[in-house]
């Protein structure tokens, strides 16, 4: 029994203003999925939400409406996931948060959670002196109309997985491959390439605490790793 499943039930005192956060490191993202689904499935009332920060080795993943493939050959694998959105690219250098949340218990609609969630990265670029900004229809913070973050959320049983990719300073490359979520001729960026400061870890710091306070938690609890999730 791991990790998570053991520990479901040790929250006794609800409180919709705590929220975990997990720094896991670089981890594979089939396994991770597998934990997050698990997370949902025995997730009760009283489970405080997570935050998970971590890093992917290569990998393509497809969202469920998505038939794409990436043009030509690659040696890097394709992971159809259960999540929304269509074709992207996770890598070495890429920051992953995804979002464990229980949004019926908080009242919170999923256009209103998208909202939050661009509001925080466009706060978090804006702490490295970078401009973020939304386009109508087409979720996710661009750079001066290049993509620098990619949203993708599932929802069950009222309580979200999935969420975000902010590209921090990655080879691009594999991007180069594919219609970046479903848009063709769509370009990417990083925040090394607007000259910011890229230790990944503190841009992770900094994202989840802006994202706490978007989403309207009070208090964070940071946990270091799950070695269930790590390859």
């Amino acid at each position: 029994m791991n990790t998570h499943r053991c520990g479901l039930r040790g929250v006794n005192l609800l409180n919709v203003h705590q929220i975990i956060v997990r720094k896991l490191g670089r981890v594979d993202y089939q396994k991770t999925v597998e934990e997050m689904q698990e997370f949902t499935r025995c997730r009760h009332s009283e489970v405080r939400d997570e935050l998970w920060l971590l890093e992917h080795h290569p990998v393509y993943t497809q969202g469920y409406t998505c038939n794409q493939l990436p043009f030509g050959t690659s040696n890097i694998p394709i992971v159809s996931t259960d999540r929304g959105g269509q074709i992207t690219y996770h890598g070495p250098g890429q920051l992953v948060i995804y979002l464990l949340l229980d949004i019926k218990r908080r009242n919170q609609g999923v256009r209103n959670l998208i909202n939050s969630i661009e509001a925080g990265i466009i706060a978090t670029l804006q702490h490295y002196r970078i401009e973020g900004q939304v386009r109508p229809k087409a979720p996710g913070v661009y750079v001066k109309e290049r993509k620098v973050a990619s949203l993708g959320i599932r929802v069950s049983r009222g309580c979200t997985y999935h969420g975000l990719s902010l590209n921090v300073d990655m080879d691009t490359s594999p991007f180069e491959s594919i219609d970046v979520c479903g848009y063709k001729d769509l370009e990417v960026t990083t925040m090394h390439e607007t000259g910011a400061n890229c230790d990944l870890n503190e841009i992770a710091t900094r994202c989840a605490e802006e994202l706490a306070q978007e989403l309207g938690y009070l208090q964070i609890t940071y946990v270091s790793g799950v070695n269930s999730v790590k390859e």
